[in-house]
């Protein structure tokens, strides 16, 4: 491995426990570190592949990163940088959920939930609302946003999000898209392998099949089914791990019944106090959901290795599979004009995500008092997540 090489993982390692903020200060920091102090890529080249990360879906602050070094060392240096990022936080967030019943039951702990949960739906208010100024921007995108949040709200069912994120690609691309490309489509699906496209299907399909023929009461269902869930909302998640929550919420604790929403609260508030990846997340839901199905240990570190594994994995296929004729496919208007339906409905998700983890604080008026007061705290002034979250634990402390 050549010095450059050497000097990147160096760099990557101090990225990854320093990158607070999510995608946006990511860009930020890559911007600063990865460009302008180091010139490992030109900034042409890094906001091309930030654009690229906003089209696919996934993780798109992994995306950017694991294409940075893509172009500067290959595959392998792409992968070894990809563990690099996620180990720390989702190894954090596995240990988490393991030791999440041991604290549940104390009255502190119980006392600094109920401070920072609230400030955790206060987080995913201000995170809704920045969506939706940036991304409803005409009357059709506000019409997607609308309709998707009735449509996840009565229906409350995760099959529905596919499907209101492909309704929502084709009518914006139709609406913005005002002439054909033939020709350059066809140059682009010339460059596709066949057999990489069958094998990300494949996979989703096997995994879908084989969780449902195992017997559930096999100790092997559980996590096949866990890895089907994780890498199929891998797929569907377009915009980073703001739109993973109301995802997860929907499926895994209004559907299915996994974990409850004070479980869902606290490890996506504790999430949001560490660098690195959003989808880190889905250590803890992978963990959490084994030990609440009497897995013991050794089955959450099980159910956190397979959450990981599953959310990143589509993401992780795409961004080294488009990479290389990425020239082609960022010409393709119609392409990117799918995007602004996607984020908008996106935003119809996340508004959806805000009502339901709202809905169980019913008449605790200070649980209301800590959402508005975080929200305008975020918008109005420069604290960041984390020391918002700090300070819930405090007051649940002193208080």
């Amino acid at each position: 491995m050549r010095k450059r090489q050497l000097l990147f993982i160096r760099d990557a390692t101090v990225y990854t426990f320093t990158s607070f903020g999510g995608p946006q200060a990511h860009v930020a920091i890559l911007l600063r570190e990865f460009v302008e102090k180091r010139n490992y890529i030109n900034e042409e080249e890094l906001m091309e592949l930030v654009a690229l990360s906003q089209l696919l879906p996934g993780p798109s602050s992994t995306q950017t990163l694991v294409g940075v070094a893509w172009k500067v060392g290959g595959l392998r240096l792409a992968l070894l940088t990809f563990l690099i990022w996620i180990l720390p936080s989702a190894v954090i967030m596995c240990m988490a959920a393991i030791s999440y019943k041991m604290f549940a039951g104390q009255a502190k702990f119980t006392n600094i939930l109920r401070y920072v949960q609230p400030i955790a739906v206060g987080i995913v208010a201000y995170a809704t609302y920045t969506f939706a100024n940036k991304f409803l921007t005409s009357k059709v995108s506000t019409m997607l946003a609308i309709g998707s949040l009735i449509v996840t709200l009565l229906l409350q069912n995760p099959y529905a999000f596919p499907l209101l994120i492909l309704l929502g690609g084709i009518i914006s691309s139709a609406k913005e898209t005002h002439h054909q490309e033939n020709e350059l489509r066809v140059k682009l699906f010339a460059n596709v392998n066949p057999n990489k496209v069958a094998y990300f299907i494949g996979i989703l399909l096997f995994f879908a099949v084989l969780g449902a023929i195992i017997n559930q009461t096999s100790p092997f269902s559980l996590p096949i089914r866990l890895f089907e869930n994780f890498y199929r909302n891998g797929i569907l998640i377009f915009g980073g791990g703001q739109v993973l929550v109301p995802l997860m919420y929907t499926e895994f604790v209004e559907l299915k019944h996994y974990l409850g929403s004070s479980e869902f609260l606290s490890g996506y508030a504790l999430q949001q106090m560490l660098p690195g990846p959003t989808f880190s997340f889905t250590s803890f839901l992978g963990g959490v959901t084994m030990g609440n199905k009497g897995y013991g240990i050794g089955g959450q570190i099980i159910g956190s290795v397979v959450a990981v594994i599953g959310i990143n994995t589509p993401g992780l296929i795409l961004i080294l599979f488009i990479v290389p004729f990425w020239e082609d496919l960022k010409k393709i208007t119609r392409i990117k004009n799918s995007l602004s339906g996607i984020n908008a409905v996106a935003v119809g998700f996340m508004a959806t995500a805000f009502i339901l983890l709202a809905k169980p604080f019913g008449t605790d008026w200070l649980a209301y008092v800590l959402m508005i007061g975080t929200a305008l705290l975020l918008y109005f002034t420069k604290i960041k997540t984390p020391v918002v979250i700090i300070i819930g634990i405090i007051l649940g402390l002193v208080f």
